[in-house]
């Protein structure tokens, strides 16, 4: 059964949704992009490391390190001489993604959780202060 969201989140997810659609995050692994929303009914916290431990079910023993947006997409986002088409292609839905992502979400702070396989948490606010992004998992050895 699908979640019922609020009519501004459910806009937000949807647009999360198209900006992201098959883009594979290059690692050592392609992953795709999941888009999630976590909808609190009445404290509208902060993005921490204690609430994206909750959220996600994960122990605090975790490293946990936070990066700016632009330090995570700096290759993804830039077109290089020796791209052909489909590269130019990608680049160009990644510049989308940012934008959307910048365009629609608030504070945004970008979590790498764990060692070797890494989730990643794209979080901003909405507009109802509720928190949305993106997530997906990196292999570095």
């Amino acid at each position: 059964m699908e979640k019922s969201y609020s009519n501004s989140n459910q806009i937000l997810i949807e647009k999360l949704k198209q900006a992201c659609d098959r883009l594979l995050f290059i690692s050592e692994s392609e992953y795709p992009w999941e888009v999630f929303l976590w909808e609190f009914a009445e404290e509208k916290p902060e993005i921490s490391s204690d609430l994206i431990f909750q959220q996600i079910d994960k122990s605090a023993d975790n490293k946990i390190e936070f990066i700016d947006i632009d330090s995570l997409f700096a290759i993804a986002t830039l077109e290089q001489s020796w791209h052909g088409e489909a590269e130019k292609a990608t680049v160009k839905k990644y510049q989308h993604l940012v934008k959307s992502l910048q365009e629609n979400l608030r504070d945004i702070k970008v979590a790498r959780i764990g060692e070797i396989e890494i989730d990643i948490y794209i979080l901003g606010k909405t507009s109802s202060n509720d928190i949305a992004g993106l997530f997906t998992k990196v292999i570095e050895t």
